[in-house]
């Protein structure tokens, strides 16, 4: 189905920063088979068409936080200028600016992996609301038997009365 870049490859690609999904420049210009400066050129010349929620420059923090999560961030590590982070729309502008058919086929597998993705954390979002909801059920249930126990072990043991016959006493 998608002979380009397994999606795999692309979610592995994909981060979160900034509370948004998004992939780093130098991911993207590899992906498209052009050197990371000419993508950011590209950028540049048609700046207008990558507002802030399409692209941003990740702060020298955040640079420094990724090297430290992903020690394969090796690239770039000596370059004068910090990286661009593109979101999904930015990803998808990017098409209207690189022309190459490599670039096209490359937009198009990654929307399907962000549409996995997407996919992917609203099926864990289920599943996480299911497990509260059997917590809270069980929870309950368990309270019920603790506090029967509870009841149980704070009663005072009364003094039995004896079984049997008494016997003669000498």
């Amino acid at each position: 189905m998608n002979d380009v870049v397994p999606i795999e490859n692309l979610i592995n690609k994909i981060i979160f920063l900034r509370g948004h999904k998004v992939m780093l420049d130098s991911d993207l210009a590899e992906l498209y088979g052009v050197e990371t400066k000419m993508l950011k050129r590209a950028v540049r010349r048609n700046i207008d068409r990558f507002p802030v929620d399409f692209m941003f420059e990740i702060s020298n923090d955040e640079y420094i936080s990724l090297r430290s999560q992903f020690g394969t961030l090796k690239r770039g590590q000596h370059s004068k200028y910090l990286p661009y982070a593109f979101t999904e729309q930015g990803i998808a502008m990017l098409s209207s600016v690189l022309h190459s058919e490599r670039a096209i086929k490359v937009n198009i597998a990654i929307m399907r992996a962000f549409v996995k993705l997407r996919e992917l954390l609203l099926s864990n979002k289920e599943l996480n609301r299911k497990m509260q909801e059997m917590e809270a059920k069980y929870d309950k249930q368990f309270r019920i038997v603790f506090e029967v126990l509870q009841q149980l072990m704070e009663t005072p043991n009364k003094p039995r009365k004896e079984i049997g016959f008494k016997g003669l006493q000498s």
